[in-house]
C-alpha cells in the first residue's frame, strides 16, 4: 500500500453532493489523490478494478442494500479499506456495513482535522483483519493437511501392516524423493486407494 501522503482515494457519492464535494476538497487539501467521485455504488466492483484505489470512501445519508451488497463484493474480490460517512445511526445498518467489510463507520460527517486519523485507523484495521484472515486460512489449511496425512497414514498402516511411525516415515521419504509436500503425497495415497476401491 502507498504511503499515507500519496494514497489514492476513491470517493463514492451516495448522498448529498455538498457533503461529497466538501469531503473531496478536504481529501485533496490533505494531499490525497482522489481517483473518482462516482455517482453511486452500483458499479463499485468494476470501478475499483479500473482505478485501483488504496482506500474507498462512501458518503451516504444511509447506505442502501445495493451499496452494502456492492461493498461485500469488493471485500470478497478486491479487498480495500472502506470508510463510510453517514447519518444512519441504526444498529442494524452498522452491523450490515461491518459485515460488508466497512473498516470505519463514521456518523455525522467529519471535519478536516479528523479525516487523516480516520483513514489511518481504517487502513490499520483493514491490515489487521487481513492478517487475521490469512492466519485463519493457514490454520484451516494446516488442519486439512493434517487430516489427509492421518487418513493416508491409516491406509498405509492397514495395507502394509506397519506401525504409525513407519507409515509416517514412508510418506515422508516419498515426499522427499519426489520433492513434494507431505500433504500432497498423502492425498495421492488416498486418491489411489479410492480408485482401486
Amino acid at each position: 500500500m502507498r504511503r499515507t501522503t500519496m494514497l489514492r482515494v476513491m470517493l463514492v457519492d451516495d448522498a448529498s453532493h455538498e457533503e461529497a464535494e466538501a469531503l473531496e476538497d478536504s481529501l485533496r487539501a490533505l494531499g490525497f489523490e482522489v481517483a473518482v467521485a462516482a455517482p453511486d455504488a452500483r458499479s463499485l466492483l468494476d470501478r475499483v478494478g479500473e482505478l485501483a484505489p488504496d482506500v474507498i470512501i462512501i458518503a451516504s445519508e444511509s447506505p442502501t442494500r445495493d451499496t452494502l451488497e456492492q461493498l461485500a463484493f469488493v471485500t470478497e474480490r478486491r479487498p480495500r479499506p472502506i470508510v463510510l460517512f453517514t447519518e444512519d445511526r441504526a444498529n442494524a445498518t452498522i452491523a450490515a456495513a461491518l459485515r460488508a467489510g466497512v473498516s470505519a463507520y463514521i456518523v455525522d460527517g467529519v471535519d478536516r482535522e479528523r479525516l487523516r486519523p480516520i483513514l489511518d485507523v481504517a487502513i490499520a484495521r483493514f491490515e489487521q483483519e487481513r492478517a487475521l484472515r490469512a492466519e485463519l486460512r493457514d490454520a484451516k489449511d494446516r488442519l486439512a493437511d493434517r487430516k489427509v496425512i492421518e487418513r493416508a497414514k491409516g491406509v498405509l498402516m492397514r495395507e502394509k501392516g506397519v506401525g504409525e511411525d513407519e507409515a509416517f516415515a514412508l510418506m515422508r521419504k516419498l515426499a522427499m524423493d519426489r520433492n513434494r509436500r507431505l500433504a500432497d503425497i498423502a492425498q495421492q495415497i488416498l486418491d489411489v486407494t479410492d480408485l482401486i476401491g
